[in-house]
């Protein structure tokens, strides 16, 4: 039976490889960029506001990618989801470091200080893993665990699958295992919600519309969304745009909460106001605009398990329709899935409302391994 398994994995592996080859093939020259002092930015620096990581830009895939780390030992790739960046791990970036491990943060491609590309088709998810695996060559390693949250946990579940030769274990954060990357038996934009009223946030996000509307006060756009979506607002509240993840068609204004929860600050707030008023939503958003080219591109893939060790971490508040078919599933398609941590009052931001818990439960898991 073991001979059997792995020449099925391995021959899903080929299959994978063989299709997208060509987005992985400038991982073996992905190498660390040397500090030089020209250009209009540094190649690696200390913020001295959290002097124990560091910065720097690496080349990886065609493009350069901003990461933040901290400690020495076995590598972690934290992968943030939308709208974050690496600054969403600062607390796992700790905890990790003084238990003993390489955590490593980028701002995925499009955001925060990473390259961002203007060609819409250049935000599939295989460009995505494409980064990381440059990214683990580019750290002098053989193989890392992988982790990810909202977008970041689906880059993270097809890594897995696609690359288990790189990756030894998966933790996802938010969001399951789903077939193909996004679920369903045809392109996931002919699945999703719409009536007279509103359309499923991931339509309205592949408008012009809403790079304008979630531009136009940043810091009202963030601190309605940490709000909105977490387990710290009130059913009472509604779910603004979002509620049961639509946005209404005839727009209006995101609401702007009275106050924060206690696990974000406003000088939390005015880190994401900098780093996307660097960057913008075209990138960010450009993931949504590809979610139909890249349910296709992971076609070799479909009906393949994941067969590294794997944790699901959500918060009981962020199960929405749209994934709870798949949370009951996912074991089938995980054999290796270690039971669920369901966090208690918890909303969408799993890794900022509920740090140290999560922070524990990844540290658990990684010295079980």
């Amino acid at each position: 039976m073991r001979e059997a398994t792995l020449s099925r994995r391995d021959m899903l592996w080929a299959v994978g490889a063989l299709t997208v080859g060509a987005t992985f093939a400038a991982s073996p020259k992905a190498a660390a960029a040397e500090p030089s002092g020209a250009g209009p930015e540094p190649t690696s620096w200390v913020d001295s506001a959290m002097p124990e990581v560091t910065h720097r830009m690496i080349e990886t895939n065609g493009i350069r990618l901003h990461v933040a780390e901290q400690g020495e030992g076995p590598l972690i790739i934290l992968c943030h989801g939308f709208p974050e960046c690496w600054y969403s791990w600062r607390h796992q970036l700790r905890a990790l470091a003084k238990a003993g491990f390489r955590a490593v943060a980028p701002d995925l491609r499009g955001y925060g200080r990473t390259d961002r590309p203007e060609e819409v088709e250049k935000y599939t998810i295989l460009h995505d893993i494409g980064d990381i695996v440059g990214l683990v060559d580019a750290l002098g390693a053989e193989q890392a665990v992988i982790a990810g949250h909202d977008v970041g946990a689906t880059i993270a579940w097809q890594a897995a699958l696609l690359r288990p030769d790189r990756f030894r274990a998966v933790i996802a954060l938010s969001v399951p295992f789903r077939p193909r990357g996004f679920g369903g038996s045809a392109p996931p934009t002919t699945l999703m919600p719409r009536n007279e009223d509103a359309v499923f946030y991931q339509l309205f996000f592949q408008t012009p519309e809403a790079e304008a509307a979630l531009g136009r006060d940043m810091r009202r756009t963030f601190r309605s969304q940490f709000y909105l979506l977490s387990g710290d607002k009130p059913p009472s509240a509604g779910g603004g745009w979002f509620a049961a993840g639509m946005v209404p068609r005839k727009g209006g204004s995101l609401a702007d909460p009275a106050s924060l929860p206690d696990w974000v600050t406003e000088s939390d707030i005015d880190v994401y106001v900098a780093e996307f008023t660097r960057s913008g939503f075209h990138g960010p958003l450009s993931w949504y605009r590809n979610v139909d080219r890249s349910w296709e591109l992971l076609a070799p893939l479909a009906g393949a398990a994941v067969t590294i060790p794997a944790l699901y971490i959500a918060g009981e508040r962020d199960v929405i329709d749209v994934n709870s078919q798949f949370i009951a599933k996912q074991s089938a398609m995980v054999p290796k899935l270690r039971p669920a941590v369901m966090l208690a009052g918890c909303g969408h931001w799993t890794e900022q409302e509920r740090a140290p818990q999560v922070s524990a439960a990844m540290i658990d898991f990684l010295r079980s391994l």
